[in-house]
């Protein structure tokens, strides 16, 4: 199973189609979906090492606009929308803390959760909610998911084929980490806000 899903993701990667599908999940991550591009990222960049960087800023950029959705959904939709969404992640019972470490370290809860594994939805919903400054939660997006994104594009060209050589033997172990990455991240969140 995991081979097949591997073969998939390295066939996608290979495709004309591949940075429409990384767009699509870095977009969707920001606001709704709980999976990280990543996922998609890590095979393209080592399937065609030399466009990394154009995907690392395919995935930057999407997952700006996705954030943009995100604070949409916060600031309009919140009491329909936004608040199914932020319950389904467990968070729903946390808005007024989240409310309180918007107002002592607005920037720096954006800075923090846009690199981590931390689920930047939430951030992206809760910013829209509580009215942050737009203008302020664009640039602190692209410059905290642009470190994440391009830091992972210079490991991944960097240390390329050997990483290659370690997801092809390895696809297994690195789908349950990366899925117990995501599911501490949200474990964080849970425990910090």
């Amino acid at each position: 199973m995991f081979k097949r899903l591997y073969d998939w993701l390295i066939a996608l990667s290979q495709s004309a189609s591949a940075p429409y599908a990384l767009a699509a999940v870095a977009f969707a991550e920001s606001s709704f979906f709980p999976i990280p591009p990543d996922v998609i990222l890590a095979p393209m960049s080592l399937a065609k090492p030399r466009l990394a960087w154009r995907y690392a800023l395919i995935a930057t950029l999407a997952s700006v606009l996705g954030g943009v959705l995100g604070y949409a959904i916060g600031a309009l939709l919140y009491d329909t929308l936004g608040r199914w969404l932020i319950g389904i992640y467990g968070y729903g019972d946390r808005v007024a803390a989240l409310r309180q470490a918007y107002a002592n370290w607005g920037a720096l809860v954006i800075l923090i959760k846009g690199v981590t594994p931390i689920p930047f939805k939430l951030v992206t919903i809760v910013s829209g909610l509580l009215g942050y400054n737009f203008g302020l939660f664009v640039a602190l997006s692209v410059l905290t998911r642009g470190a994440r994104f391009f830091l992972l594009a210079a490991a991944l060209n960097h240390f390329g084929d050997p990483l290659r050589l370690a997801l092809e033997r390895h696809f297994a172990a690195f789908l349950v980490i990366l899925a117990a990455v995501v599911v501490i991240g949200f474990v964080i969140a849970a425990k910090v806000f």
